[in-house]
C-alpha cells in the first residue's frame, strides 16, 4: 500500500459521507453519529482494501454495508429514553420492513408450483401415475428452478434485519439453489428409471452447487443492518463464523469433500452390494456435515485455544 492510500481512502469515505447526510440536520448528537460512522467506515474501507478489495470500491462498499444513513439518524432520535436496553423484539418492530406485494405473490406462486412438481414427480417414481422418463426430469427441473427463483428473488429483498444482496450474488445463490435441487430430484430419478451410470450426472451436479453455494458463504459480506449489529454486538452468543472468516471457507471446503466422498461410496455400494444401501452414504455423509457444522460453528471458544 502506497503512501497515497490512506489520503484517497480519507477523502472517498468524506466525500461519501457528506453525500449521505446531505439534506440531514446536524445537531450536536447527529453531528456526534457522523464522526462515529466515519470512523467505522474508514476502519470498514481499510479492512476491505487488505483483503484484496481495490481502493475504487472499498469505500462503496462500506457505505452499502453500513445501510440508510437516515435511519440511522432517526434510530438515534427515535431511541427509547427511559434509561434501559431496546430489547431485540422492541427494536425488531421499530425497524419492521413489509415485505412487497408483487414479491409475496410471486414467492406464494412459485413455490405452489415448486410443490406440485414435487408430488407429481413422487406419483410418477412410484408409479401411482403413468409419467415418461422425460416428463419425470422436467419436473427435477421445475421443481429447482422454482425453488431457485425464490431463493434469489428472497436474498434481493429488504428485510427488517438485512439489507438486499447484490443482484449478481443473489442470482448466484438462486442458480445454486436449484442446480442443488433438481440434481438430487435427478438422481432419485436415475435410480428408478435411467441406467445407474447417469447417478454420476446428478452427483456431479450437487457437489458443484455445494462447492458455490460453500464459496458464496465463505466470501458473504455483512448484510444486517445497523440497529441489528449493535443487538449481536451486545449479546454473548459466539459465532466462529463471524469473527473467524477462514472457519467459514474451511467448513465450505470440508462440506464439498464429504458429499464427494458420501456420493462415491453410494456409488460403490450401489454397484457392489445393491443400490438399496445407497442412501446409506448419504444419510452418512449429511450426519458428518452436521458434526463438522456444529463443532466449528459453536466451537468458537475451543477454536481460540487449539
Amino acid at each position: 500500500m502506497n503512501a497515497t492510500d490512506p489520503i484517497r481512502r480519507s477523502t472517498d469515505v468524506h466525500r461519501l459521507l457528506d453525500e449521505a447526510f446531505a439534506g440531514v440536520e446536524l445537531t450536536p448528537e447527529v453531528q456526534d453519529l457522523k464522526e462515529e460512522i466515519r470512523d467505522n467506515l474508514l476502519f470498514r474501507v481499510a479492512e476491505l482494501e487488505a483483503s484484496g478489495v481495490e481502493p475504487s470500491d472499498a469505500a462503496r462498499r462500506a457505505m452499502r454495508e453500513l445501510g440508510d444513513v437516515r435511519a440511522l439518524v432517526d434510530g438515534g432520535a427515535s431511541a427509547p429514553s427511559s434509561g434501559r436496553s431496546e430489547s431485540a423484539a422492541e427494536a425488531a418492530m421499530r425497524y419492521r420492513v413489509r415485505p412487497k406485494p408483487g414479491f409475496v405473490v410471486r414467492t406464494v406462486l412459485l413455490s405452489i408450483l415448486a410443490a406440485a412438481a414435487l408430488v407429481v414427480l413422487v406419483l410418477g417414481l412410484a408409479d401411482v401415475m403413468s409419467l415418461g422418463t422425460g416428463v419425470l426430469i422436467g419436473l427435477s427441473a421445475v421443481f429447482g428452478v422454482a425453488l431457485g427463483v425464490v431463493t434469489a428473488d428472497a436474498l434481493r429483498q429488504e428485510t427488517t434485519a438485512n439489507h438486499p444482496l447484490p443482484t449478481g450474488r443473489a442470482v448466484a445463490f438462486g442458480a445454486s439453489t436449484g442446480v442443488l435441487l433438481a440434481g438430487l430430484a435427478f438422481t432419485a430419478v436415475v435410480i428408478v428409471r435411467l441406467d445407474l451410470a447417469w447417478i454420476i450426472l446428478g452427483a456431479l451436479l450437487v457437489v458443484a452447487a455445494i462447492a458455490v453455494l460453500s464459496y458464496l458463504g465463505a466470501t458473504q459480506t455483512n448484510r444486517h443492518k445497523a440497529w441489528m449489529l449493535e443487538q449481536e454486538r451486545a449479546a454473548t452468543f459466539a459465532n466462529r463464523f463471524d469473527e473467524d472468516p477462514a472457519a467459514a471457507a474451511r467448513f465450505g471446503i470440508y462440506t464439498a469433500a464429504i458429499w464427494t466422498v458420501a456420493f462415491v461410496v453410494a456409488i460403490v455400494l450401489g454397484l457392489t452390494v445393491g443400490w438399496i444401501w445407497a442412501p446409506v452414504a448419504l444419510v452418512g455423509g449429511f450426519v458428518v456435515m452436521l458434526i463438522t457444522l456444529a463443532r466449528m460453528l459453536f466451537g468458537a471458544e475451543a477454536g481460540r485455544k487449539s
